[in-house]
């Protein structure tokens, strides 16, 4: 069984496999939650864990933005998808710009990432220390464990006249933690087959912690239940 990982070796192919989301829509959901709870005066917008960049795209005229991820080849796709944004490769668990921002924004489950209780304390810890008075964190979390599915087969495709893109996994659970081996095949004109499994672990952390750890961290906190993807909502966090 070939490991790799969808976010460094491929990075290609996740906006193929990602091509349903709406991220126009999602930009605007985060805008209206923006200009609803935010305090803070500026236009300082942080993205962290930003992909392939595909939801600054829809802020980027909006916002004064800057972009992280830990992973440096999703950031070269986000080079290539979006101009005249900064993009920095950082961790969010050890996270240490040396700016204040009044927007920080967290989407797409990349929370989960983190894994553990300690360094989800950690990570809100940061983002609260790079927010200016007023400024707002928006947080899409992962799923918590009562609503995981374990044992739960799930079947992702893309197809155009040139590639075809099949990715299926079986969702698994180890403590705390999800696992989802995600066994993909891609077929592409003029080459051999790919096959590879792409590994994922995402932390399942439950409402209760994650808000005890945003007030911790000096948050005025609230969780809106619908949020951007099903079963999922969003965590606002306000920097008093």
């Amino acid at each position: 069984m070939k490991k790799q990982t969808i976010y460094k070796d491929f990075a290609r192919y996740y906006d193929l496999i990602y091509s349903g989301k709406d991220y126009q829509k999602e930009a605007t959901v985060i805008k209206q939650l923006i200009s609803k709870y935010k305090k803070s005066s500026g236009s300082d917008l942080l993205e962290v864990a930003c992909g392939t960049g595909k939801h600054i795209q829809y802020l980027k005229d909006n916002f004064k933005i800057l972009a992280t991820d830990i992973n440096s080849g999703m950031l070269k796709v986000a080079r290539q998808n979006v101009k005249d944004v900064t993009f920095k490769q950082a961790d969010m668990v050890t996270l240490n710009l040396g700016k204040e921002f009044d927007v920080i924004i967290c989407l797409f489950s990349s929370i989960g990432y983190v894994k553990t209780y300690p360094n989800l304390r950690k990570t809100l810890f940061n983002f609260a220390r790079h927010l200016k008075k007023g400024g707002i964190v928006i947080i899409e979390p992962w799923f918590t464990k009562s609503i995981y599915k374990v044992g739960s087969p799930h079947l992702t495709t893309y197809s155009d006249n040139y590639i075809k893109i099949a990715r299926e996994n079986v969702s698994r659970v180890r403590g705390n933690i999800s696992i989802l081996d995600m066994h993909y095949l891609i077929a592409e004109q003029g080459k051999n087959v790919k096959y590879f499994v792409d590994r994922h672990e995402l932390g399942l952390f439950e409402p209760k912690k994650i808000l005890e750890f945003m007030k911790e961290a000096g948050l005025q906190t609230k969780f809106i239940k619908n949020g951007l993807m099903k079963d999922r909502g969003i965590y606002i966090g306000i920097k008093k």
